[in-house]
């Protein structure tokens, strides 16, 4: 029976066998910033400003924008993050698919603001995949373990993390994960081409990427590397790796910013309104327990500004909300007819709504 090495309890030690690759003086030039960690395996830091200020604590209302943080039993705080990204050979999850960049990102105080501080790791050549591995499992290392957040992490990342660990015979770290994919399409689906991270960075949050290499060109830039050991775009790679940490520390700022203060932020982030509306109500409606009358309020609040921005769904449940908890059957046919009145609602819903109408009318007499 094949044994599994804990890769969270891992350290740095060597053997004949798989002893560090050495930077040679000709090539310090070439690789400024990175240091050896292990066999074939790199590592660098990289200290980073924001464009989004960090909070000193996040709010409780967090949750209803990334819904994954729900099961966490205490409330996110500074310390508690971690953003991780790889770059790997392809987009299959398959055991063909190898990770050669981790990067990972935590925010870290220095005097009275708060940065991004980024390690990465990367592998130069596939007999150092093991190295590479432990070291980037032992960024998990953490006791309670980190909240880990990604883009699409639960399909691809996590997932490629998981099959390396298990192929080179470790046990594979555990943490607690939010993805900001699905909280971002509920977002700004409706109003982008598509939310692909990059294209919230750009279009939301007003990021530059100009002259980046897109991550599609990372598979065959390391096969090149491998091939002739030019490090000029692998490392560009590396650079670009880097962006996307900052785009998703920044890209979680943001949706902490629309969950703390979701009228004020709006201007800022340029949010779907009746999207947040639903999912404020949706939130409320499953965890009653987690939120009080604050949150209600706002999530009341939510509701009306988007139906007076044209939103059939928001104004039947105020309809709904009127008839059933305040009794008062004359807002109702008013919010009833809004719904009505719009032109972008399905014929079920429109019988729904002429019935509710035909009631509301009989209860108006």
């Amino acid at each position: 029976m094949r044994r599994y090495r804990d890769a969270r309890n891992l350290t740095a030690s060597t053997t004949e066998e798989t002893k560090p690759h050495r930077i040679t003086e000709e090539e310090k030039g070439s690789w400024h910033g990175w240091i050896e960690a292990g066999f074939k395996t790199l590592k660098r830091e990289v200290s980073l400003e924001l464009n989004i200020p960090v909070p000193d604590s996040f709010s409780a209302t967090l949750p209803i924008i990334v819904p994954d943080l729900m099961r966490m039993e205490k409330k996110t705080s500074f310390g508690d993050l971690l953003f991780f990204d790889l770059e790997t050979t392809g987009l299959s999850g398959g055991a063909g698919t190898i990770a050669f960049l981790a990067a990972f990102g935590r925010f870290a105080k220095r005097g009275g603001n708060a940065g991004l501080v980024v390690t990465q790791y990367l592998l130069l050549d596939y007999p150092g995949e093991s190295d590479f591995i432990e070291r980037v499992a032992g960024e998990f290392a953490a006791s309670p373990p980190p909240l880990v957040v990604t883009y699409n992490g639960k399909s691809f990342d996590s997932q490629i993390l998981k099959n390396r660990c298990l192929m080179n015979g470790m046990t594979p770290p555990e943490y607690f994960h939010a993805d900001l994919l699905h909280p971002a399409r509920r977002l700004w689906k409706r109003m982008l081409p598509d939310c692909s991270q990059s294209t919230i960075e750009v279009s939301i949050l007003g990021l530059d990427r100009t002259g980046d290499v897109p991550g599609a060109l990372a598979p065959e830039i390391w096969f090149s590397f491998l091939r002739g050991g030019d490090n000029a775009e692998l490392l560009s790679i590396c650079d670009h790796n880097v962006k996307d940490i900052i785009g998703l520390a920044s890209l979680f700022l943001a949706m902490a910013r629309i969950a703390a203060d979701p009228f004020g932020s709006r201007e800022r982030f340029r949010f779907d309104g009746e999207a947040l509306a639903l999912l404020w109500r949706k939130a409320l409606k499953r965890n009653p327990l987690l939120f009080g009358n604050k949150e209600k309020k706002t999530g009341e609040a939510l509701l009306r500004n988007a139906q007076l921005h044209g939103s059939p769904l928001a104004a039947l449940i105020l309809a709904k909300d009127a008839e059933w908890r305040l009794k008062d059957y004359t807002l109702a046919l008013e919010y009833t007819d809004f719904a009505l009145a719009s032109q972008e609602i399905s014929e079920e819903l429109r019988e729904n709504l002429l019935r509710r109408r035909r009631r509301l009318k009989r209860k108006e007499e």
